[in-house]
């Protein structure tokens, strides 16, 4: 008679090679899916390390292992946590650290990051690729850790492995100390409002320090290198040189791209960069193509595009203003650490904005094109040599009257 499967797996959904996988990596499966296209997580219940809660903050010294689990495959996710790194240096200096991500971007995103020694790209939809999934989590499963950070709120996902996972200690956000499964649980009143200073924020409580000043968290950056920031200006040069406009300053890169609603159409992009070019005459433009390659802006501008993330750092670093809309690519160009504005039509603006000084947000609902331009220019005056001469929108429309009477 054959011998019934072990505790740790009972679901008959799974064929019998992923139920042994989900055995051999400590995955208890249990009964009630009723549809086998679920997700693994919701018929699974992993195979958690008990963990207990500690009262006392998180030590100063001794902890030189650290994880950040953060599965995510966005490009905007995973930049936000390069000041969580910072902070995690400079409290833990000569520690490191590893980061769990999801696709490849972390990998390009964290490059130059000394301190960073691992970082573990689960596959997108890791479900669906089941032995890749395990046999990476069963790798990092694998070491004990002094430290493992889960700096989301609210993801059952990041939540889940970090009870998987084995560390010393164990930080999180959780309104439910004793239920979280967390050394140091942190109420999700510590978090804050922007992404960028809530694994920060977390941190910080952690570690028992006073609050704070708002701007006194740690920048975005992905730093790049000298040689990667040549580089970027040697393509602008060329590009530029190209075509009819001048390589001198100002020079404005625009990402027309986003997902779904935040997308502004062609129409309102051109009709934004009209408006711009009256009132900017000298700025030259510079389109950064999006992944899929092609131009949102008409092919009409000199363009950039690499489907590699630093590169495209590099190239941003190159410009005096980035002009982007709600995306990854506004966190990137703020990570190159160049003035970047974003435009936000659907976001919150306080949760997502362009992080730190020199950067800002600006919500166009109610905004013609025209008008956003205007707004534009009038926040970056200085940058873009307009801070004399009549005021923007009287010569806008002057402009506009001259354009329209000429023969």
């Amino acid at each position: 008679m054959q011998a019934a499967l072990p505790p740790l797996v009972q679901e008959t959904h799974f064929p019998p090679c992923i139920r042994q996988l989900c055995q051999w990596h400590g995955i208890r499966c249990t009964r009630g899916a009723q549809r086998p296209s679920l997700p693994l997580t919701r018929r699974c219940r992993l195979n958690q390390i008990p963990t207990s809660r500690c009262d006392t903050p998180l030590p100063r010294k001794g902890i030189f292992r650290i994880l950040i689990c953060r599965p995510n495959h966005r490009l905007g996710n995973t930049i936000l946590l390069t000041p969580l790194i910072s902070e995690l240096e400079r409290h833990y200096k000569g520690a490191e650290i590893d980061v769990i991500s999801e696709g490849g971007i972390a990998k390009e995103v964290f490059a130059s990051f000394f301190s960073v020694q691992n970082v573990y790209c689960l596959p997108k939809r890791g479900f669906k690729h089941p032995f890749p999934f395990l046999r990476l989590l069963r790798r990092v499963r694998g070491t004990q850790y002094d430290l493992v950070i889960d700096p989301c709120v609210g993801s059952g996902f990041s939540r889940a492995l970090t009870r998987l996972l084995r560390g010393t200690y164990k930080l999180g956000f959780s309104d439910k100390p004793n239920r979280a499964g967390l050394t140091h649980a942190a109420p999700i009143d510590v978090a804050g409002q922007h992404m960028a200073r809530r694994p920060v924020n977390l941190l910080r409580w952690a570690l028992a320090l006073e609050s704070t000043q708002p701007d006194s968290a740690p920048m975005l950056d992905i730093r790049l290198t000298d040689a990667e920031l040549a580089n970027g200006r040697r393509a602008i040069i060329q590009l530029l040189s190209e075509s009819r406009q001048t390589t001198s300053p100002p020079v404005v890169g625009v990402f027309a791209n986003a997902t779904g609603d935040k997308r502004y159409p062609m129409p309102w992009w051109q009709e934004f960069i009209d408006a711009f070019k009256l009132l900017c005459p000298t700025a030259s433009i510079l389109e950064l193509i999006p992944m899929h390659g092609r131009s949102m802006l008409g092919a009409e501008w000199p363009a950039y595009y690499s489907s590699d993330i630093r590169r495209m750092g590099a190239v941003m670093a190159g410009v005096d203003l980035m002009i982007t809309a709600d995306c990854g690519v506004m966190h990137l160009a703020v990570a190159s650490r160049t003035a970047t504005i974003g435009m936000f039509c659907v976001t919150d603006e306080s949760v997502y904005a362009p992080y730190g000084q020199g950067n800002c947000p600006l919500r166009t609902p109610g905004l013609t094109a025209r008008q956003a331009a205007c707004r534009v220019v009038e926040t970056y005056a200085r940058l873009l040599g307009r801070e004399a001469g009549p005021p923007v929108h009287a010569r806008l429309d002057a402009l506009s009257l001259r354009q329209t009477l000429a023969p």
